[in-house]
């Protein structure tokens, strides 16, 4: 079992954004059975928030499925649960290893280090931003690459 879990600030953007895409992109290929698909924030600020309207909109757009989906804030328990923590920018990043227990910060990466060809290192919030479509080119890309990575 490959458990993955996406992390950003509030897991109201970009974290539920790469859950659903990258979810969706496992059911396609006939391997949920093999996945367990999570995201989190780094924050408590949007706790039991649904995915921010921008979010859910852009996943619409593209036959995604968010629902049932809510914030929740990233656990000392997780480290021991998900085999990958991905973050989605530096601060995330920074953040996470903080707070890895001993022995479990080899589970944190950035979304975008598997697009090294990208000019982007960072996955911007559009929270902040207000560009969702930007958000969703990156998180798309990105979660193909990863899905490849994990089955190798």
């Amino acid at each position: 079992m490959h458990k993955v879990l996406f992390v950003c600030l509030g897991n109201i953007c970009r974290s539920p954004m790469a859950e659903a895409v990258f979810r969706q992109k496992v059911t396609e290929r006939g391997l949920m059975d093999q996945f367990h698909i999570e995201s989190r924030g780094t924050s408590h600020w949007e706790e039991g928030n649904p995915p921010h309207r921008g979010t859910r909109q852009k996943l619409k757009s593209q036959g995604i499925s968010c629902e049932g989906m809510s914030s929740e804030q990233m656990t000392s328990g997780d480290f021991l649960e998900f085999d990958w923590i991905i973050g989605m920018d530096n601060q995330n990043k920074a953040d996470l290893l903080a707070s890895a227990p001993t022995g479990m910060t080899e589970k944190v990466h950035l979304l975008l280090e598997v697009l090294p060809e990208s000019s982007r290192k960072e996955v911007p919030d559009p929270y902040y931003t207000g560009d969702f479509d930007l958000t969703f080119e990156l998180v798309d890309r990105a979660t193909s690459k990863w899905l490849d990575l994990i089955l190798q």
